[in-house]
């Protein structure tokens, strides 16, 4: 059984060195950035193959954790997702994405991809001392007026991006999960996509995991939310999935009810979103590799609808 001390380990991310740099490791840029509100951000940019030479435009991948995406060298783990080398087994020529990996600021993790709607939804006893408890203020706000703000622009000017929100997807796993569905609600003229693996429904896990009145009361403050916010597709599409083992076998009766919400407003499984579930896959960047073809692959293996 995952501790709750481990449990807060797991979803705050690191963003230490790993492991030494493979010969093998894929070519990135490396950009600097001041986010008002935030602070000093990195980000990881990889073009895909054919870019490099090439005159054509490509879609833009925006993803979370990005000290965790192509070299384990930059990883707190020493595992990553391998996102270029999923990109090259699909062969996606042109529609292949370019890669915007942002990284995580390392402690203020949480409070940076917790969507604040559902902070403002949740009981008083749980967001008692919040600030405290997880470092300061809720700041995913902020985190994705630069997203779409700063660093969409540098990243438009830098490269041969096709910027419309039919080619602008965002993804992330556990708490990059939840800000990529909320990228997606708060800023749709920005993001046509959004892929969530292992979303961290649960928040703030209880002493006793699987709680029923915290899952009960956490699980309406999602769907309450949804239903007020996320409104019809209009082309917009999302992947979910999640693991049975370690932190990932507590999502299942979250999932459920989120995706149990979406067709009544107008959302279309297998069309506008789907989810999946893989057995005994653990809460990790190595399960995440394992499968990211099969997001990767729905979204864009399939011709976007605007």
């Amino acid at each position: 059984m995952t501790t709750r001390r481990e449990a807060i380990g797991l979803i705050a991310g690191a963003a230490l060195v790993g492991a030494a740099r493979p010969a093998d490791a894929p070519a990135l840029d490396d950009l600097r950035f001041e986010a008002a509100g935030i602070g000093s951000m990195r980000v990881s940019v990889w073009a895909p193959p054919g870019y490099a030479g090439g005159r054509g435009r490509h879609p833009v991948l925006y993803m979370h954790d990005g000290q965790n995406l192509f070299d384990p060298a930059m990883s707190g783990y020493g595992k990553v997702w391998h996102v270029d080398r999923a990109i090259e087994r699909l062969k996606l020529g042109p529609r292949a994405p370019i890669v915007v990996g942002v990284w995580n600021p390392g402690a203020a993790r949480f409070r940076t991809y917790v969507p604040q709607p559902i902070v403002d939804r949740l009981p008083a006893p749980v967001t008692t001392g919040l600030a405290d408890r997880i470092g300061g203020a809720v700041q995913s706000d902020a985190y994705l007026d630069f997203l779409t703000g700063p660093l969409k622009a540098a990243i438009d000017a830098k490269y041969r991006t096709r910027p419309g929100p039919a080619d602008t997807f965002i993804m992330g796993s556990s708490m990059g999960g939840l800000i990529s569905l909320y990228a997606l609600v708060r800023h749709p003229q920005v993001f046509g996509a959004a892929g969530c693996l292992s979303s961290h429904w649960p928040l703030f896990i209880p002493e006793q995991e699987g709680d029923a009145p915290y899952r009960a009361g956490v699980i309406r403050g999602w769907t309450d939310w949804l239903g007020e916010a996320l409104g019809k597709p209009a082309g917009r599409r999302i992947w979910f999935d999640h693991g049975t083992a370690t932190l990932d076998r507590l999502y299942a009766p979250y999932q459920a009810a989120v995706d149990a919400a979406l067709p009544r407003l107008g959302w279309r499984a297998g069309r506008d979103f789907t989810s999946r579930a893989y057995p005994g896959a653990p809460h990790e960047e190595n399960a995440w590799a394992a499968r990211l073809t099969d997001p990767l692959a729905w979204l864009y293996g399939q011709p976007s609808r605007s």
